[in-house]
């Protein structure tokens, strides 16, 4: 069995994985993630008690017992580089033995997910309702570091887009887990989320700079492939959709939709929704 050099896979003096700080006892196997720090806080606090919690860079990591369920609470920060930084490092926490550096003989699939705020690309999606990402298509450049496997609609639907958009790379394509979206997105919009690099220009706004693609968000509303559509913008569930995919977990990225960017407005409630995204992923929680 091949053993992952100290380079590699960096551990802490006291045993925890480098950039997370957490031990394999500090999380559960049902992952809640957020992008932004400070709404860990607004999960755990309806946790019936908090057992642990960490502090360390963006990844804020609270873990607790909801109505019986064990559930972690961690934050990415923004972009598909954490996403990689995450969920390398939670998986390496279940399935690698830390101290041996070695994988482990049995695998453990982590319930993964995200709920996350987003920019509608239909007008017919309402502020302040929720999205589920049915896939995941990336923008990003993540995946040319990484050999995944896509079936015959993801690539095609990627490679569409590419040229559609003239982009000078491949973006990439990847479902959602089939039973997490079973248990919570069952009466949710679903459709396909686009994972950007940024906020301004990889997402169509020009603020002061001129930008490569000013007719982006009117091109990607309304491109479709076999009747899929694309619903919404953000910056990480594709990046998560495949890395859980290629180290076998299962990943549901849930968005509030707190602006709409062809009607060009923007929530006026938008702490209410995300409160309320969380709450209903709670309740369904249970489900798992």
């Amino acid at each position: 069995m091949n053993t992952i050099p100290p380079s590699e896979l960096i551990i802490n003096k006291d045993g925890s994985i480098y950039h997370l700080n957490l031990k394999p006892e500090n999380i559960a196997e049902i992952i809640l993630v957020v992008g932004d720090p400070n709404r860990v806080h607004k999960i755990s606090k309806y946790f019936d008690k908090v057992e642990f919690e960490m502090n360390k860079r963006e990844f804020i990591t609270h873990t607790g017992v909801y109505k019986g369920k064990r559930i972690t609470a961690i934050s990415s920060g923004m972009g598909t580089d954490n996403v990689e930084i995450l969920l390398t490092e939670l998986d390496a926490l279940v399935n690698i033995d830390l101290k041996k550096r070695q994988p482990k003989s049995e695998h453990t699939t982590l319930k993964i997910i995200r709920i996350g705020t987003s920019g509608a690309l239909q007008a017919a999606i309402g502020l302040d309702s929720f999205v589920a990402s049915s896939y995941g298509l990336g923008i990003d450049t993540l995946m040319t570091f990484y050999n995944l496997e896509q079936t015959d609609f993801e690539k095609n639907f990627s490679l569409n887009l590419q040229k559609n958009l003239q982009l000078p790379f491949t973006p990439y394509c990847v479902s959602a887990s089939e039973k997490l979206l079973r248990t919570f997105a069952f009466d949710m919009i679903k459709g396909v989320t686009i994972t950007a690099p940024g906020f301004y220009a990889p997402q169509g706004r020009k603020v002061r700079l001129p930008i490569r693609y000013p007719y982006l968000v009117d091109a990607l509303s309304y491109f479709h492939c076999q009747d899929t559509w694309i619903t919404n913008f953000e910056m990480e569930t594709a990046g998560y959709y495949a890395m859980a995919r290629l180290l076998g977990h299962e990943m549901l990225s849930l968005n509030a939709i707190v602006a709409n960017r062809i009607t060009q407005e923007f929530s006026k409630n938008a702490e209410k929704t995300i409160d309320e995204l969380i709450r209903l992923a709670l309740e369904r929680v249970e489900k798992l």
